[in-house]
């Protein structure tokens, strides 16, 4: 009973009514008699495992199992803040006559997300003046606004009234430098998306301006980041220490998000049974009844991540995984490394 006791204090966060415990690490070598905790590279290599549980897009959604969380965080981290992607970085205005001032017409240029593959273009370096098509993609903005002739004299709707009075993101036109036009194809090099707006003009405002967008990466700025959010939870696991019939079963399903409780008939009487705890929110709400709390343990994986990557579009959220794992494992050879150094002097 006892070593059951220390396996779940390892291995498991439980929730309990009025806090959480078990929250610290606590595997570590030494801690628990008749357990052996210490680095083996061929357990971790039974234990881990990376399953992907969805995938479009823009979504993905995978399983990491048998790792620290220091390890979790440092995937999530990396995902955004690490992970390069293209962005606006000067804005070159001729003209903008609209009520939007320049710097804040910059900035919402700047914020837009550009499809364009990171990986086939160079860093800037600080000391180049003009970007060359090896690290800049060029983008031109024009749009002027105008009365629409034909529009009924008492129409009051602005669609109706105006021509270009909405300036989205299909109004940006891809300006090839270099050797861009015989690498790329129409469609290569864009927004994201088509329908993001930028302004609204009136007859006679004008807005032209040449954009230069450049490789760089989250930490420097958010505009950098490749992903709309990055996040992971811990897997929740739901014991029903007890049987829970009849109407108490009712109550229990009622407690927990759509789908992680199902009803069964079992002899004519009406039986919980858990069948995706997955599902579960976190909620505790079958803590506050008194008949209900005794019956169940709420606990979390402390190994087993749940990871949430919803991508801005300018990669595919596997690839960005994949970037996010070379730049891990990049700075994993560099730290062995300086480790070397160390030792040899």
């Amino acid at each position: 009973m006892m070593k059951d006791r220390i396996e779940t204090i390892r291995s498991r966060v439980e929730l309990e009514e009025h806090g959480v415990s078990n929250t610290h690490s606590s595997d570590f070598p030494g801690n628990y008699e008749g357990y052996d905790d210490s680095w083996n590279i061929k357990k971790f290599e039974e234990k881990f495992r990376v399953e992907v549980v969805k995938l479009t897009e823009r979504e993905m959604e995978f399983d990491m199992v048998g790792i620290d969380a220091a390890i979790a965080n440092a995937f999530r981290r990396i995902l955004l803040a690490e992970v390069p992607t293209m962005a606006v970085e000067k804005v070159f205005i001729e003209n903008n006559t609209s009520i939007i001032q320049d710097e804040v017409l910059a900035h919402r240029l700047g914020l837009i997300p550009i499809y364009a593959d990171p990986r086939l273009f160079e860093y800037k370096t600080q000391d180049e003046a003009e970007g060359t098509g090896d690290d800049t993609i060029s983008f031109q903005l024009k749009v002027r606004c105008t009365k629409n002739p034909s529009a009924a004299k008492d129409a009051t709707d602005p669609n109706e009234l105006y021509k270009d009075h909405k300036v989205f993101t299909s109004h940006m036109k891809w300006v090839p430098m270099g050797s861009q036009a015989d690498l790329f194809k129409e469609g290569d090099i864009r927004p994201v998306e088509d329908d993001i707006l930028i302004a609204k003009l009136r007859p006679g405002q004008e807005i032209d301006v040449t954009m230069h967008c450049v490789k760089g990466i989250g930490q420097d700025h958010a505009k950098f980041s490749p992903v709309a959010t990055a996040s992971y939870r811990l897997l929740p696991e739901i014991i029903l220490a007890k049987p829970v019939k009849g109407e108490r079963a009712e109550k229990l399903k009622k407690c927990f998000a759509p789908g992680v409780i199902k009803i069964e008939n079992i002899g004519g009487e009406k039986v919980a049974k858990v069948i995706d705890a997955r599902r579960d929110v976190c909620s505790r709400e079958v803590l506050r009844h008194d008949d209900l709390k005794d019956c169940v343990k709420l606990h979390r994986v402390r190994d087993h991540f749940i990871f949430s990557v919803e991508s801005t579009g300018a990669l595919p959220p596997d690839v960005l995984v994949s970037e996010a794992i070379k730049i891990l494992m990049a700075k994993c050879r560099a730290f062995i490394q300086e480790l070397s150094k160390v030792e040899e002097t």
